[in-house]
């Protein structure tokens, strides 16, 4: 309750509108991922509503009094080159029937690349949970959620949902954003 009231204060402040609703169940893509406030804008657009999820996050971030932080905001330490035993672990999780919302940034990284990564279509797959899309539009003062939908088998058409919806989203640092298109879909 106390995050809530913190997150809506935050967002009235700053003159933000939340828009959609925050899912009770679902892998949550948040974008345009340009800045290292955008952990704390995807918390916000989260505690919003009252709901308290999961956050992948580098673990290399994991060290100290920051990974105690981290970890009591939901984090989850993620090893990019083991990716797949935190994937394994969530996916069981998720598994379980209760509420589960897990937000990761597609992107990867912070700074412009070429590709988004996959994972949130191989883990909505694997657990039959629903993608949301989740965003933060400095430029409009807007956040919150998209469109929610299924991964299908046709990963073209997925991101075309994906590259729709974000098409008007800029984020911190606009110059920074990793357009969505994933190495599968060439």
């Amino acid at each position: 309750m106390m995050r809530q009231r913190l997150a809506r204060a935050i967002v009235r402040a700053k003159g933000f509108t939340m828009v959609g609703e925050v899912p009770e169940s679902g892998i949550l893509v948040g974008a345009p991922h340009t800045s290292n406030w955008d952990f704390i804008t995807m918390l916000l657009v989260m505690w919003h509503d009252g709901a308290h999820p999961r956050v992948l996050v580098k673990k290399q971030l994991f060290k100290g009094p920051l990974g105690w932080l981290l970890r009591s905001f939901g984090g989850v330490p993620l090893d990019r080159e083991d990716a797949s035993s935190v994937v394994g672990d969530l996916a069981r999780e998720a598994r379980n029937g209760e509420p589960f919302r897990l937000i990761l940034a597609a992107e990867g990284t912070r700074s412009k690349g070429t590709y988004w990564k996959s994972g949130f279509l191989r883990l909505s797959k694997d657990t039959g949970l629903p993608i949301t899309l989740a965003f933060y539009d400095p430029p409009t003062k807007t956040m919150g959620f998209g469109p929610t939908f299924h991964a299908s088998d046709d990963v073209r058409a997925d991101m075309d949902i994906v590259r729709g919806f974000f098409a008007d989203k800029f984020g911190i640092k606009p110059k920074n954003a990793t357009p969505p298109l994933l190495r599968e879909e060439e």
